[in-house]
């Protein structure tokens, strides 16, 4: 976002209105503001020398900043400027200076990260214990030390690595590599991780996995084989684990490229090999079928290939498109099984519980019925995220109980202003500089008092932001209180004459605009998305234009942009997708994250299918969370709106059979 750069005087201005609630204080405050913010306004200029590489200036600010609260920057670039090269000591010394922030802690994190590409596990040892929120490939890198220090329980807490297929970061690649060598993955685990790379076409580990069995695969006859899968495929020989390997890794090549030749042809390549060979050969296609759905459509014998695949082991990504498919066709059967194959801590997920109360109460058993309203009991219990919400419905209950309005106490408020992290991401965003750097700190101050679980310092962190119309930030801070909640912070309702009126006008629900708004841009006015939406709605450019013709408009660009036809543009598109796709709000939500032909093309094709499972079932992640937050905003919007007591199944009507191909 690009924040207005204000003067020194307008920052003295804003440090005595928002930053200051007692006397005291701001006596303190208002002595040291002049001081201090002629270090402030170097950051920038800090910035511009790191990119530079002018480490001579960066000495520099190093020392003009060194008491600022944005001091250790100019240190943290140039150590940053040669990371590989710095001994373990000068990371440690200053994650030691600068003790639980968040630049020491990404320091540590990178450095663990470099020295593992340089294959320099022992050096990053001794600074293991400075990172603490390692992202993904950061995560794998701390596991290749910890693997390499002897550490027993890497593997076990890994496992997932050891058998994703999906893209994943080179580290966590070194890492199953790791895995190979360890005499705690057995000949079962091996054969697992190997039929998958198989089956994912992933040649290169293959042959490496392979080896770690015995087996000698060959790279130019998997190069063969690919050039034609169906022509081996008729003659493949099935009398050792070679020829399986093979088998396996033609028939995921033929179901890459050719779907239904595959579903046509595994009975037949199953014949004649062992029951966990037949399995895995269903298990290929079913899971290629599962993961395809985008290219090949739903198709129910994709879920038959699982269900005879039952029986071998199903890794995390095999389990969830198990579950997916099943959820799609209503074999709720099925999705008990796909469940019953999750890991332990995979099952106990929200969205997985509420699926096993879901398949539990078609039985036609009281035993079933009864787990099933005590899963549900326990969902609608446990919070009022979406899945939570579903359960309350089950219960006949509606969502009525928004927590009461918890303000920050003036105790509160002395505490933020000091609190070295929030100081940091309050100042930073007063210089104007790079939301990345912006977003990390307070990113990292909410953490630390999440935590701490100190919901007053959340909530006046809350306040202060959404005081200052920064309400992305207000919003991350106020969803992450566990005890003391406000939703004036959590669900901010900015523009609200405006949102309702052209809401009304365009025919829709207030509340769903404003969910799908506080999805889509977190009302950052000048937000704008990679692939160039814009605004409070996040309309595309050509979107815009089309909506100004069907509104007798000219189009100008400052629609993306201009708070009040942003709004305008956006119900209006989102009244006019809601009717062409059958009037059903789950439907439209969809159509909007991922176009209206997507949606479309996703309804059912000889029934209808009730929206919880239609959603459950697209096949674009994105799109998939997206309208499971729209809705469940939108349900909070609803009672915030006083519109009373909201159900969300009501929200989410039945999604009917598609009219056009």
């Amino acid at each position: 976002m690009a924040w207005k750069k204000k003067s020194k005087f307008s920052v003295a201005v804003f440090f005595k209105n928002k930053w200051i609630y007692t006397s005291a204080i701001s006596v303190l405050t208002s002595l040291s503001a002049s001081v201090a913010f002629a270090a402030e306004e170097q950051f920038n200029d800090a910035l511009r020398a790191a990119n530079a590489g002018d480490l001579t200036a960066l000495d520099q600010y190093q020392f003009s900043m060194q008491n600022d609260v944005l001091g250790y920057y100019p240190e943290y670039w140039k150590l940053n400027t040669d990371l590989g090269l710095q001994p373990a000591t000068t990371i440690i010394n200053f994650a030691k200076r600068y003790p639980n922030s968040a630049m020491a802690e990404k320091l540590s994190a990178d450095y663990v990260e470099e020295k593992v590409k340089q294959g320099d596990l022992a050096t990053a040892q001794p600074v293991l214990p400075y990172v603490t929120n390692p992202d993904r490939a950061e995560s794998c890198a701390v596991a290749q030390v910890r693997a390499s220090s002897g550490d027993p329980l890497v593997f076990a807490e890994y496992k997932d690595v050891w058998l994703t297929t999906n893209t994943q970061p080179e580290s966590c690649n070194g890492l199953g590599r790791m895995m190979q060598s360890s005499p705690l993955m057995s000949a079962q685990d091996k054969q697992q991780r190997l039929w998958g790379q198989l089956r994912a076409g992933q040649s290169g580990l293959a042959l490496s996995t392979a080896q770690t069995l015995g087996m000698s695969l060959s790279l130019a006859q998997l190069n063969q084989i690919q050039s034609n899968p169906l022509n081996y495929l008729w003659s493949a020989p099935k009398t050792s684990q070679t020829d399986y390997a093979y088998l396996i890794f033609a028939l995921g090549r033929l179901a890459d490229s050719d779907l239904t030749s595959a579903l046509g042809n595994v009975k037949r390549l199953a014949e004649g090999t062992p029951p966990d060979v037949q399995k895995y050969l269903y298990r290929t296609v079913g899971y290629i079928g599962g993961t395809t759905v985008m290219k090949n459509n739903f198709n129910r014998e994709v879920l038959n290939s699982f269900d005879l695949s039952y029986g071998y082991p199903f890794s995390p990504e095999e389990a969830e498109v198990y579950a997916r498919q099943a959820i799609r066709f209503g074999s709720w059967e099925s999705v008990i099984r796909a469940i019953d194959g999750m890991s332990v801590s995979q099952k106990q997920e929200d969205r997985w519980q509420y699926w096993l109360a879901r398949a539990l109460e078609q039985r036609n058993d009281r035993q079933a019925k009864q787990q099933a309203q005590q899963i549900y009991q326990k969902l609608a219990q446990s919070g009022d995220d979406y899945h939570n919400l579903l359960a309350r419905d089950h219960l006949g209950k509606k969502y009525n109980d928004i927590p009461a309005y918890t303000q920050a106490t003036n105790n509160d408020l002395q505490r933020l202003n000091q609190d070295i992290h929030f100081r940091r991401a309050f100042t930073l965003r007063n210089v104007n500089a790079p939301d990345n750097y912006v977003n990390r700190e307070w990113n990292w101050a909410v953490r630390q008092a999440y935590l701490k679980q100190d919901d007053g310092l959340l909530l006046a962190a809350a306040q202060r932001a959404s005081e200052m119309g920064w309400y992305d930030r207000a919003i991350y801070a106020a969803d992450r209180t566990v005890n003391k909640h406000n939703y004036a912070y959590r669900y901010v309702m900015p523009h609200q004459v405006t949102v309702v009126n052209h809401s009304q006008n365009a025919g829709i629900d207030p509340a769903w605009a404003y969910g799908l708004m506080r999805q889509e841009s977190r009302f950052v006015t000048s937000a704008r998305s990679h692939v160039g939406a814009g605004g409070l709605m996040q309309i595309m450019p050509d979107t815009a234009k089309l909506i100004a013709r069907q509104m007798g408009e000219t189009y100008n660009p400052a629609a993306l942009t201009d708070m009040n036809t942003n709004v305008r543009y956006g119900t209006f598109y989102l009244s006019m997708i809601q009717g062409q796709l059958s009037g059903n709000p789950v439907l439209a939500t969809a159509g909007y994250n991922a176009g209206p032909n997507r949606a479309r093309r996703w309804q059912p094709d000889f029934q209808a299918l009730s929206a919880d499972q239609y959603t459950e079932s697209i096949p674009l992640l994105e799109t998939r969370d997206y309208v499971k937050h729209v809705m469940t905003n939108a349900a909070h919007y609803g009672v915030l709106l006083g519109r009373g007591p909201q159900s969300i199944e009501q929200r989410m009507l039945p999604i009917p059979v598609r009219s056009t191909p």
